[in-house]
């Protein structure tokens, strides 16, 4: 059964950092691309940061040079650092693994940035 388990995130005030963490189980994690999506009250679920199984990054615009995303294939786990946090960072943060077989999610977790 694959599974997708996020934890890191919290209150922060604007400027601060966190590091968001996804664990995975199930054996799809290798040949996955991990995601981190954003989705704040009353928007749509928007793409942060991507990682492909090789290591390729993509991130948004808006947290280029601030966000970092990185993989532990050994671990199973993707991590998004986050710095020069902004208000408009603020939102639930999901988890995906994408492969030939589908998207898979997480449950989310809050990242509340306060000014």
């Amino acid at each position: 059964q694959v599974q997708l388990v996020e934890s890191g995130g919290g209150l922060v005030q604007a400027g601060g950092s966190l590091t968001l963490s996804c664990v995975t189980s199930g054996g799809i994690f290798t040949f996955s691309a991990m995601g981190w999506y954003r989705q704040a009250p009353g928007k749509q679920r928007d793409l942060v940061a991507r990682i492909s199984s090789d290591g390729a990054t993509t991130y948004a615009d808006s947290v280029k040079g601030r966000f970092t995303i990185s993989r532990d294939n050994a671990k199973e786990m993707a991590s998004l650092q986050m710095s020069s946090l902004k208000p408009e960072d603020e939102g639930v943060y999901y988890c995906s693994a994408e492969n030939r077989g589908g998207r898979y999610w997480g449950q989310g977790t809050q990242v509340t940035v306060s000014s």
